[in-house]
């Protein structure tokens, strides 16, 4: 896993969690690209652990998380529910840590990373703090993607074949995420950047029907707001 300082390249992307929520710390993590993981930023080291654990072990719920595009929200790490990742609560209990809310970084149906929310109390979020942390998280994902692609298609979109399934599979994707069309290219550039493959080959998936960017029924995305 590569990691920055303890707080990082990109700490005002944590600091907007602390600032809006009754939360004690935070670290964001982003995948796919050249490296397995990236830890972005975290705002103390037990955010920096927390986020760690999970990675070396290859345990815990920031894993159900990727998988399901879904919030996960642990009022309590002591209780026999977090036993659903053993491995990991185990670890977590030497940590500073009582209670954990995991979300999904989500822009339209990509999900580039995860932000780890943690209290040194027991504590459960309200609705409202739950659709906020959703929302900051909706928006951090945005600007990481904007900060990760580059200003350029690349250079296959030079060929206009390539160019016009590009901008078709835009189109399809614009229409799937309700995005705007500027969103829309973007959220093909985090899928190829995070797949490690062309735009050109995303597009491709995308106008054969093989990828589809329709949010999953139930996932927390309220955009880029």
């Amino acid at each position: 896993m590569t990691a920055p300082s303890a707080y990082g390249p990109h700490g005002d992307l944590c600091a907007a969690f602390l600032q809006e929520l009754p939360i004690d710390g935070a670290a964001i993590s982003i995948f796919g690209g050249s490296a397995a993981e990236t830890l972005m930023c975290a705002s103390d080291l037990t955010a920096a652990r927390l986020d760690e654990l999970q990675y070396d072990l290859g345990d815990g719920p920031r894993w159900d998380v990727l998988r399901t595009h879904l919030p996960v929200m642990i009022p309590d790490l002591s209780a026999a529910g977090v036993r659903a990742w053993p491995a990991f609560a185990e670890a977590a209990a030497a940590t500073d840590a009582a209670a954990l809310f995991v979300f999904p970084l989500l822009a339209g149906g990509l999900v580039i990373g995860v932000a780890e929310l943690y209290g040194t109390t027991p504590r459960e979020f309200s609705h409202a703090q739950t659709s906020r942390a959703a929302q900051i998280s909706s928006r951090t994902a945005w600007t990481l993607l904007r900060g990760l692609m580059p200003d350029d298609e690349n250079s296959s979109a030079a060929i206009p074949l390539a160019r016009r399934e590009i901008h078709q599979a835009t189109g399809m994707v614009l229409v799937q995420t309700d995005s705007t069309p500027d969103e829309a290219l973007l959220l093909l550039r985090g899928h190829a950047f995070a797949s490690g493959r062309t735009l050109q080959d995303t597009a491709l998936d995308v106008v054969s029907r093989r990828l589809d960017f329709t949010p999953a029924a139930g996932a927390t995305d309220p955009g880029s707001q």
